[in-house]
């Protein structure tokens, strides 16, 4: 006979469960008054008697019927159902052995174990959840060392709603993978650890006190020690389910590229060819090793790998080896962190040859090799928390390649360097590109649309002296909901209450912008768009000036005024405004040496920082608030 329906409570909401422990489980209780306050509330919620639950265990499933409830001890009283109904995981359980058992336990079970059955009458729904509740509780929230905490908190503040946040983030794929494997670790260590040190707090305690002995004293230092290692614990637990916590300290060093070392050249010499493919035919085969094998294989001893998946052919690479990836659809569930200088290549169109990635607290994709290539791939996100790509160091080349982004599309870090040429990008709720101070970015031919942002140039780290260096030639932005391309930088009012400093209608030295027009630093282009500097930096000045009010704080980023344009003006405005940035930082080096006492500094040293900027050729249509804005904080 099949079991009977149950009621089905495992899948609520975080703010069921939220509300549940808030209002109704727990209240404002202390960590000391738990049980008792379940215990309470159990007696209100649960009927004491006739409904029939499955006893589930790891080895068997019965039928039983409850007769009595002891809220206190949170044990059902309870009696084997007739006809006897049992789902065993081993052969040897009978009747008689499931009745042996209860006899042993005075017919007690823990409620835990206990799943309700379904009965249409309504009568005992509230038993199924409040059953369903105290359940989760002591099997997702409760930890055994709760109890002896601080009494001077609300428990559920300080543990249940981190707890159950981070449950719920766990569930739903928004916490790092490499994290969430640190947490239950440190929550196996610290069981381990505590059960340890209860039982030698027992021992110590049932000795008697006349008896105490050299043997005795050795256990206290190592009770004490084991206090400590629990405290420290104890407190990365923490760290990890605060939600705010865990994003100031715990995100980065599991972003993928803290704990992994670039591998360098293969200790026994040589490369290797990684194909990666999930299954082959002949015509591929013979087309792959007329096409890419054999003009790779000078080296008669050139070594070929065959793998299903592309994380696991990048994680077996080495410096300087070869990814082929043949046509399919590959879905991954990890980071791909390339640490070395390799290539990836699809053999094939990017729509041919594509990576899906699942799960939303990881990363997709992290450069860190000092030369990586990168082709004719398609990279989709779905549901994703981070960006798509990550460049963190080194130099990234990305050649005919789709990225359908979800967050964040491409961030090139300060110090790395991006070759993008030929590329699709659409998708990300945030900016298609985020470039950082620092950096450097080459796009050539390229596709940006339908994001929040095109690109977004960064410059609000002042202590890097080198706003991004950019190329950008015959690209087409277009279809994005703001601008095609934003300027982030700091405000003059920011930088006055910074440096102690005016400011105000310094931002560029009028001999400078002559010096430097004259100048062959620039290309061609760039030199006929400094006669219409003065006009745009004039009118962010009178702007800037009506931006007294006292809340205009560093963290908010306020937009304060946008140069909007024809398609045509497009390239010269935003060459105009990156130019007139460089000349901005340059000036404000210079009074920082001034004000450190230096006064024999070199200015032509100070004033002849290449400004490597190319904007020629690209186009932007149909961008919701135009083609560039400028955003001061």
């Amino acid at each position: 006979m099949l079991f009977p329906d149950l009621f089905q409570t495992n899948n609520l909401l975080f703010y069921e469960r939220f509300e549940a422990y808030k209002d109704y489980v727990l209240g404002d209780c202390k960590p000391s008054e738990v049980k008792e306050f379940i215990a309470e509330y159990l007696e209100k919620a649960i009927e004491p008697s006739g409904w029939k639950a499955i006893w589930h265990t790891d080895v068997f499933d019965v039928l039983v019927e409850v007769t009595d409830v002891e809220f206190s001890s949170l044990n059902a009283i309870v009696q084997l159902c007739e006809p006897f109904l049992c789902e065993s995981r081993v052969s040897s359980i009978t009747h008689e052995s499931i009745n042996d058992l209860l006899e042993v336990k005075d017919q007690r079970v823990p409620l835990q174990e206990l799943r309700v059955v379904f009965d249409e009458s309504g009568l005992y729904d509230q038993t199924a959840l409040a059953i369903e509740h105290v359940r989760f509780f002591y099997q997702q929230i409760w930890q055994p060392w709760d109890e002896e905490e601080e009494d001077y908190f609300d428990y559920f503040v300080r543990c249940v709603e981190p707890r159950l946040r981070l449950h719920y983030d766990i569930l739903e794929d928004r916490i790092p993978s490499g994290l969430v494997a640190e947490y239950r670790s440190l929550l196996l260590q610290c069981e381990e650890v505590y059960m340890q040190f209860t039982n030698l707090r027992n021992n110590l305690s049932n000795k008697d006190s006349d008896s105490e002995s050299e043997l005795d004293n050795v256990s206290m230092v190592e009770g004490m020690k084991m206090d400590d290692e629990m405290e420290n614990l104890k407190r990365k637990l923490k760290l990890i389910e605060n939600p705010l916590l865990r994003y100031l300290f715990c995100y980065q060093r599991n972003s993928g590229s803290y704990n992994v070392q670039a591998k360098g050249p293969r200790p026994t010499g040589g490369k290797v060819i990684h194909v990666v493919s999930t299954s082959m035919s002949i015509t591929t085969l013979q087309c792959l090793t007329r096409e890419r094998l054999q003009p790779e294989s000078g080296n008669k001893d050139l070594e070929i790998q065959f793998h299903r998946d592309p994380l696991e052919a990048v994680n077996a690479c080495y410096e300087g080896d070869l990814v082929i990836i043949c046509p399919g659809l590959y879905t991954i569930y990890g980071l791909i962190n390339i640490m070395d200088s390799i290539e990836i290549e699809g053999y094939g169109l990017p729509d041919d040859v594509v990576i899906e990635k699942r799960g939303k607290g990881d990363s997709f994709v992290d450069c860190n090799g000092a030369h990586i290539k990168i082709s004719n791939v398609k990279f989709v996100q779905h549901e994703a928390v981070e960006g798509i790509i990550t460049i963190h160091s080194g130099k990234t080349e990305l050649d005919n390649c789709v990225l359908q982004c979800e967050t964040t599309g491409i961030t090139v870090k300060k110090s790395a360097e991006l070759l993008m040429k030929y590329s699709d990008l659409y998708g990300a709720k945030g900016a298609g590109m985020e470039i950082y101070p620092g950096s450097k970015c080459t796009l050539i031919g390229n596709g940006i649309h339908h994001c929040r942002d095109g690109i977004l140039i960064k410059d609000f780290i002042d202590v890097v002296y080198e706003i991004p260096k950019i190329i950008m030639e015959n690209n087409v932005i277009h279809n994005n909901e703001g601008y095609a391309v934003v300027l982030v930088k700091p405000s003059p009012d920011f930088e006055k209450n910074s440096h102690n400093e005016e400011l105000k209608g310094e931002l560029l030295d009028t001999n400078m912008i002559e010096e430097e027009a004259n100048s062959n630093i620039l290309q061609p282009n760039l030199n006929e768009a400094i006669g219409v500097e003065d006009k745009a930096i004039g009118q962010s000045d009178l702007l800037e000036e009506d931006k007294s009010n006292p809340t205009f704080a560093k963290v908010e980023v306020e937009c304060e005024y946008a140069v909007d344009c024809e398609e045509s003006e497009g390239n010269q405005v935003i060459a105009t405004e990156l130019v007139a940035n460089t000349r901005r930082k340059t000036q404000l080096h210079k009074k920082r040496l001034s004000t450190l006492g230096i006064v024999t500094a070199d200015d032509n040293n100070l004033t002849s920082q290449e400004i490597f900027v190319s904007i020629v050729g690209n186009q932007f249509k149909r961008n919701g608030k135009g083609s560039f804005g400028t955003f001061l904080f």
